[in-house]
């Protein structure tokens, strides 16, 4: 009787153990070292959970269960510059969002509602990226959320 209690007793428990740990999830990367035509070698780290991957060529390509979401490319901070100019003044340009923190700058752009560009300035260094996106406008968000960049 005592046995079957504590076999009772351990089988609850290992029941709450595994739903406890069915909800944990694991975030995996995928990171690149690229060295950069301005000198500098930027390493570009994305968050790969959910079917998400990167290639290593230049361009370089976002890419989600085999199909290709965004594209990249790098570009100096002198181009960086031309294409916020670009986004102010074209008629067919509307600045979705803009921000910056302690790594880099950015702004974020449709052109005619059928492509969405982020133009990214790495701080401290030479170098940006161009980052397209023929999607959406949210495919083109996911993208640029999930990943990092350093300049190394």
């Amino acid at each position: 009787m005592r046995i079957k209690k504590l076999t009772a007793v351990c089988m609850v428990m290992i029941c709450f153990l595994l739903a406890g740990c069915s909800g944990v999830s694991t975030k995996t990367t995928i990171s690149y070292t690229f060295s950069v035509t301005t000198g500098d070698s930027v390493k570009i780290t994305l968050d790969t959970s959910n079917g998400y991957s990167m290639t290593s060529n230049v361009p370089f390509a976002i890419t989600k269960d085999g199909e290709t979401l965004s594209q990249g490319t790098f570009i100096t901070a002198d181009d960086y510059y031309s294409y916020a100019e670009a986004v102010e003044t074209q008629e067919n340009a509307k600045l979705l969002a803009s921000d910056s923190n302690d790594r880099i700058e950015y702004i974020f752009w449709s052109y005619s509602d059928t492509e969405y560009d982020y133009a990214i300035l790495l701080k401290d260094a030479s170098t940006g990226i161009i980052l397209g996106n023929n999607i959406s406008r949210e495919s083109a968000e996911e993208c640029f959320e999930r990943m990092q960049f350093t300049v190394i």
